[in-house]
């Protein structure tokens, strides 16, 4: 179960490493680009090229969809960057319904995990397999791998090294689920241990993703990385008489100022290095500067 480019990689890596991949589900089709033609979620492309069954339920408790479900009698449901799953989905597997998400947890629940870890400057973060129960991404344990985060690195490159992590511990905790049926011995697994410094990771939206320069450099340029390459930070610029409006910011670094792109904070500046006009391609900032004149 899931939807995008993360969890196509551990889809295939059930696919390609022969585990019996029964059905796939994911979103329903969304219209997009001017024509608003429907576009394919990256999980049902990979399924449809594989001859793999794919639902695409409106409702996950409308009863067509419950039934077609159980036609399938899965032993085990895997979920990776999908929907929160009501009891009677992630209940109906024998041997259970487990999630792969992109933080240690119980770090970071929520829709964005990888986004948040970077802009709230992180030295390090990970993946997390744990079985579904009620509340939202709080089930015990199976297994988890750490890694550090660079301090210039951004979002888009966190996303790619953990997705390739990613699909390694779903393979790991598929084959400790068969080792615990074949023995009989019950999955090991960890409770998570709630405390008052978890920080959450709800969803983005571009409201979110508007640049706040009245925070210190370096929290400007975490904000950056984290939104870097997608869905992108932004801001107004103005400069001379001319605004641009919804500017997608891409890189900054801190620095003295001086430069024809600085932007104050509130200990400096920063430059922004890369940046993207509405209506033109990404570009650098000394592109940007030559083509405005």
């Amino acid at each position: 179960m899931g939807t995008p480019d993360f969890a196509v990689a551990s889809f295939a890596a059930l696919v390609e490493n022969g585990y019996n991949v029964v059905a796939c589900v994911t979103m329903p089709d969304k219209p997009a680009g001017r024509g608003h033609h429907l576009q394919y979620s990256p999980v049902k492309e990979y399924a449809l090229e594989h001859q793999i069954p794919v639902l695409q339920p409106e409702k996950l408790k409308d009863e067509m969809f419950l039934e077609e479900l159980r036609s399938y009698n899965a032993d085990l449901q895997i979920v990776v960057a999908f929907r929160m799953l009501p009891e009677v989905v992630w209940n109906m597997p024998r041997l259970g319904t487990f999630n792969l998400h992109a933080s240690l947890l119980p770090q970071y629940r929520g829709a964005a995990p990888i986004n948040w870890a970077v802009i709230n400057g992180d030295k390090r973060t990970g993946i997390t397999t744990f079985f579904l129960k009620h509340e939202i991404d709080t089930g015990n344990l199976i297994l988890q791998q750490e890694i550090e985060i660079g301090e210039d690195e951004n979002v888009g490159s966190v996303h790619d090294r953990l997705m390739e992590l990613g699909k390694d511990l779903v393979l790991k905790t598929v084959d400790l689920i068969i080792e615990s049926e074949t023995t009989g011995v019950p999955v090991k697994t960890t409770p998570q241990v709630e405390s008052e410094d978890l920080r959450p990771a709800p969803k983005i939206f571009k409201e979110t993703c508007e640049i706040d320069f009245g925070k210190t450099s370096a929290e400007v340029k975490n904000f950056v990385r984290g939104l870097s390459p997608y869905p992108a930070a932004w801001c107004n610029l103005t400069i001379g008489e001319k605004t641009f409006e919804n500017v997608k910011v891409y890189a900054v670094c801190p620095s003295n100022g001086g430069n024809p792109l600085s932007v104050k904070t509130t200990d400096g500046y920063v430059d922004i290095l890369e940046l993207q006009v509405p209506g033109k391609k990404r570009m650098a900032a000394r592109d940007f500067l030559n083509g405005i004149r």
